[in-house]
């Protein structure tokens, strides 16, 4: 999914991404990504733990994604 989100942020709005901020779900706690974000010059920022009020937005934002 995350793949698929650059691709369409970068192409949209010209911009590369530089950050990436998620919580500590298990999609988002890979090996794989964390490849490809070290490959393609992304910082993987997580949420604290147990903070769910850090969650909000990206939480929304996703929504409207899917």
């Amino acid at each position: 999914m995350f793949l698929k989100f650059k691709a369409e942020a970068e192409n949209q709005l010209d911009r590369k991404i530089k950050r990436f901020r998620s919580d500590r779900g298990g999609e988002y706690n890979t090996k794989t990504l964390e490849d490809f974000c070290e490959k393609n010059d992304i910082t993987h920022e997580v949420s604290a733990p147990y903070a769910p009020q850090q969650n909000g937005v990206a939480k929304r934002k996703n929504r409207t994604l899917k």
